[in-house]
């Protein structure tokens, strides 16, 4: 196969022209078989003359009476060879396992750690705090319509992770080769397959609550096992090393003795009794920087015609902006998502988080992303390694306090916010001094990226603290922690952020896991 980029289309020319385009490319004394879009993007540049431009893996056709051409790469014609995207599994063969392994958390990362496990064999044990999706998303409704906070059951916490009431968004800054298969597992499992090649892909919470609940079944399948209101609260290491996890049915209220010599925790951003167990313990992790701010809302007819002009019938636009303040910090767009909501996030009692989502059709009319602001070390009051979720707690109470001492937005627009009236003090006093001034001189620089973004009547929505993890757990070359048997992984413990790195990491460490349990028979 062979791979070649830089195709594009008009928007009014169907894809079937794509293997025209190419033989126009290379030459017309090709023919084109079995191609497969890899990637689809848009370029907007050229606001009047927008076009798809695509990324193409093909075969060529062996022509009656000649021998099949064959093409060489070239650079100039950006055609290659195409890379092989197929999974490898870590090591296949015989297992030796004296217990099974044991996964803590059913996010993304402890979704695919437990699934690449079951995959070859290892039949894993999942323990998850909270409940199966479909449980899980009647809590959540029934907390936004003002009904109590299920600190166990909520949009942090239980199957899928808090990605689930997201955009799903599954865009990444890293580099794996394990993404495909993170992809294809989701596409398998039902999500739409065009996630395989779209630019920026997203699946949507309302289709993502699906596509979970048919991986659980899957591990399940190949001889895995969940346990929802499952919630480890002790860990048996003795000399070091890991032979038994504390477990507690969160419904009952009865514990019990998982024994295992592998114990991964997967336990997302939000896990902050897990993180104090664990500091408590002496398990070895630090407190790291994160970000902090609000959400900020705009039309999305405002965001299209920023990106798209007057064109019409392209996808609902996103944007990704920053700037860097005179005093050095950073403002960013964070997890936007076009035709979404700003929803209630909160996990602990007397606390108000913001996060957005978005359903696969994005079509609420309403754009939303977070702006935030770096948060350093120094900035936390002492070197604890828990520094920085006493940090995020703070200001989550804050606005807690300033929203009427309730589970409601403090709730302003940008212009009361710039110009510090009355109308802005909920939410300015539900954020730091330095992310309130960097706020205020980084808006009017964002705007002039994205015509219309620092609109007056902008609506910002306090307070944003769950952009990433504020610890990051120690571990070695051999991804484990200062345990032996102990795999932080994931979102949590600081290695990914978003669902697909959280995927990758799982396999990562899923992967080290089977290396270590391989034995020659």
């Amino acid at each position: 196969m062979y791979r070649i980029s830089q195709i594009k289309l008009a928007l009014d020319e169907p894809k079937e022209l794509l293997p025209k385009k190419i033989k126009k490319k290379l030459g017309n004394n090709i023919d084109i078989k079995d191609y497969k879009i890899v990637k689809e993007s848009i370029d907007a540049r050229d606001k009047s003359d927008i076009r798809l431009v695509y990324t193409i893996d093909f075969d060529i056709e062996q022509r009656k009476g000649f021998e099949k051409p064959a093409l060489k790469p070239n650079p100039k014609k950006n055609l290659s060879i195409a890379p092989d995207m197929s999974y490898k599994a870590a090591v296949p063969g015989v297992r030796e396992l004296k217990h099974r392994p044991v996964i803590v958390g059913f996010g993304p990362c402890g979704i695919f750690c437990a699934l690449i496990l079951a995959q070859q064999g290892y039949r894993p044990i999942v323990l998850e705090r909270g409940k199966c999706v479909s449980e899980r998303a009647e809590d959540v409704q029934r907390f936004w319509n003002g009904g109590d906070l299920n600190t166990e059951s909520n949009v942090q916490f239980g199957e899928g992770g808090a990605g689930t009431f997201s955009d799903g968004k599954l865009t990444t800054g890293i580099k794996d080769t394990r993404i495909h298969k993170v992809l294809s597992e989701f596409v398998s499992a039902g999500a739409p397959e065009e996630i395989l090649y779209k630019n920026k892909p997203h699946i949507g919470t309302d289709l993502l609550r699906d596509v979970v609940a048919n991986l659980r079944e899957e591990i399940i399948r190949l001889g895995g096992e969940i346990r929802f209101s499952n919630k480890l609260i002790g860990i048996d290491a003795p000399s070091g090393e890991i032979k038994a996890a504390e477990v507690q049915d969160v419904l009952s209220g009865k514990s019990y003795v998982l024994e295992t010599e592998k114990l991964v925790l997967a336990i997302g951003h939000s896990a902050r009794d897990t993180f104090r167990y664990a500091h408590e313990l002496g398990i070895e992790m630090s407190a790291k920087p994160f970000s902090i701010g609000v959400r900020i809302e705009h039309p999305q007819e405002m965001v299209d015609e920023a990106q798209y002009g007057k064109t019409k019938g392209l996808p609902p636009a996103e944007y990704k902006l920053s700037y860097r303040c005179k005093n050095g910090r950073g403002v960013y767009t964070f997890c936007m998502c076009p035709g979404g909501e700003v929803i209630m996030s909160s996990s602990q009692e007397g606390g108000v988080v913001t996060n957005g989502m978005s359903n696969h059709s994005r079509d609420s009319g309403t754009a939303n992303s977070g702006l935030l602001v770096d948060v350093r070390v120094s900035d936390f009051d002492g070197d604890d390694a828990l520094a920085g979720v006493e940090f995020q707690e703070k200001y989550e109470r804050l606005a807690y306090k300033n929203g009427g001492g309730r589970y409601a937005f403090p709730k302003t627009c940008w212009a009361e916010f710039r110009d510090g009236d009355e109308g802005a003090k909920a939410v300015i006093d539900s954020l730091p001094d330095f992310a309130v001034e960097s706020i205020r001189e980084a808006m009017p620089h964002l705007g002039r990226k994205l015509k219309g973004f620092d609109a007056d009547n902008a609506v910002m929505k306090a307070v944003e603290t769950r952009s990433s993890s504020p610890v990051r757990f120690f571990r070695d070359n051999t991804l484990q922690g200062s345990i032996k048997g102990l795999y932080p992984a994931g979102e949590g413990a600081g290695y990914a952020g978003g669902i697909t790195s959280a995927a990758c990491d799982g396999i990562k460490v899923a992967e080290r896991i089977i290396e270590e349990f391989y034995f020659k028979g």
